[in-house]
């Protein structure tokens, strides 16, 4: 048992003698499914604090010959599948946390040297007994053990991608690292298992992965082990019952993360929340703005107008697969865009291909980031909205035509709109401070047709639901006509009480005017 060569299973017992554990041993299933198999070598990337270390050390503890788990895994779901006896403790392990070593050594080949210098020092204690032809190479000698013993190795790398963060301008150290793990890894008989752990995906050169051998699994597509990635909705639901917190609450604070229909909750967020008995920003408070910052600034191909949309809740179409997985290589702002679902600044849709900010922490962090930036327009039009509910669930029209114009003036610049569709975005801006105490949804299904806005009270808010349609060069009143005539109060299925029917247009012709009817009926 040593350092890195078959550690023990203490840091994975921290994990379950936790005050709160959620199971997710069922991942080892899927790495014994891969072992020893042209899928042996896996990467996992995902943002910080979202269970990538706990997975490693999960790992650790089920393969490494250094301890005996059993008891440990007893009760968890792995322990009911046939195959976790065959592979219970049966490995050679090297767990490697790459920043550690990298906070240590200063340049890239102390570390690289270091780390081979005490992974054959490991393997020489071990293995005292092995005649090995160059004892000063690692590949040399894990290809001789494997030879000698049959004993093959799993390789666990936590923080695999601390280099491409720390010297994000390095590119021979980068390069030299890659080569070096390439190197070591690829096409080894000596090896059964390469699992490694970042915030990054691999980085490419040109067209090409210098790591091309591993699968790789990110926030952009986890299948088929995403539920692995953070907690499931059934996982928070059974915590939320436990610590007798709002599901509901729960799931406005810290859901969002959308891997391949699964949806996924932001673990530390939810841990604290459920420890503490309340809700707030608890995974951004160990970032900092400037991690949102730095890239907003650069503006790429009017990335500032893109994250104000979506500040309001809009969606963006983007193509991932430009992005060269580093924080510095950006052509289009696409790349940018990339990076912040990487960093879990954005969640993203693999199927419709779209990005969208994806809860209310992470909402609040954005406009805590543009309002340190100077984004006037934008952060006047969010301290507007909350007299703009107010105005409209006290009926008053005249007022809320006022508000939206007023919104419409301050954004010009920002949300161009000379349609229904860029209307609906302002709109969204406006009524920002009503997603504290409603769901909204934008084109809801009801009756017949799609209503433009509807707005749903939170189970704990005693105030009405409200539809808001939209009309471009058209009546109020034809806006209130279509909510009747197209039924769009059936959208509220669930829903029974007061409804208000709200009516805007603007009319371009008319000096740019706003105006709104406001009706209230029951369901």
């Amino acid at each position: 048992m040593g350092i890195y060569l078959n550690p023990n299973n203490v840091a994975f017992r921290k994990a379950i003698n936790s005050k709160i554990y959620v199971d997710k041993s069922m991942l080892i299933a899927y790495t014994n499914e891969n072992l020893n198999s042209e899928h042996e070598e896996i990467c996992v990337s995902r943002p910080r604090r979202f269970g990538k270390s706990m997975a490693a050390n999960m790992l650790v503890a089920y393969y490494s010959r250094g301890c005996d788990s059993r008891e440990l895994f007893k009760n968890l779901k792995i322990a009911q599948h046939p195959d976790f006896e065959e592979h219970l403790n049966k490995y050679n392990v090297i767990h490697v946390n790459m920043l550690d070593i990298l906070n240590r050594f200063e340049p890239l080949q102390d570390m690289i040297s270091h780390l081979q210098k005490r992974l054959i020092w490991e393997l020489k204690q071990e293995y005292s007994d092995i005649n090995c032809f160059d004892w000063n190479d690692l590949v040399t000698v894990m290809e001789t053990i494997f030879a000698e013993t049959g004993h093959s190795f799993i390789v666990i790398i936590d923080e695999w991608d601390c280099l491409f963060r720390e010297k994000q301008n390095d590119k021979q150290a980068q390069k030299d690292y890659l080569d070096f793990l390439r190197f070591w890894l690829k096409d080894k008989s000596y090896m059964s298992l390469a699992y490694m752990t970042g915030i990054l995906p691999i980085k490419k050169y040109g067209k090409h992965s210098a790591l091309n051998m591993f699968d790789e699994f990110s926030m952009t597509n986890a299948e088929p082990i995403e539920e692995f990635t953070g907690f499931t909705e059934d996982e928070v639901r059974e915590l939320c019952q436990t610590y007798d917190m709002d599901f509901d609450e729960t799931k406005k604070w810290y859901d969002g993360y959308c891997l391949n229909q699964c949806s996924i909750y932001n673990p530390k967020s939810v841990v604290e929340a459920m420890m503490r008995r309340k809700f707030d920003n608890y995974w951004t408070k160990t970032e900092t703005y400037e991690s949102i910052k730095t890239y907003i600034v650069m503006n790429y191909d009017g990335l500032r107008d893109t994250i104000a949309q979506m500040i309001a809740g809009e969606r963006k179409k983007i193509d991932t697969t430009t992005f060269t997985n580093d924080m510095v290589t950006f052509q289009i702002q696409d790349d940018v865009l990339t990076l912040l679902i990487h960093l879990g600044y954005l969640a993203y849709d693999f199927d419709t291909k779209e990005i969208f900010i994806p809860n209310y922490e992470i909402r609040e962090q954005f406009i805590s980031t543009v309002r340190v930036l100077g984004w006037d327009d934008v952060i006047k039009s969010i301290q507007l909205s909350d007299k703009l509910l107010d105005a409209t669930l006290n009926g008053d029209a005249e007022k809320v035509a006022e508000i939206v114009e007023q919104v419409h003036d301050e954004n010009t610049s920002i949300l161009q709109y000379n349609n229904e569709n860029s209307l609906s975005c302002i709109l969204s801006l406006a009524y920002y401070s009503a997603k504290k105490s409603y769901v909204m949804y934008r084109e809801l299904a009801g009756g017949k047709g799609f209503a433009d806005l509807v707005f749903i009270p939170r189970k704990e808010c005693r105030t009405p639901a409200f539809i808001v349609e939209l009309k471009w060069n058209k009546s109020a009143e034809a806006a209130i006509d279509q909510i009747r005539q197209k039924k769009y109060t059936e959208s509220l299925k669930d829903y029974s009480g007061e409804i208000l029917l709200v009516g805007l247009s603007y009319d371009k012709d008319a000096e740019k005017k706003h105006t709104c009817v406001i009706e209230r009926i029951t369901k």
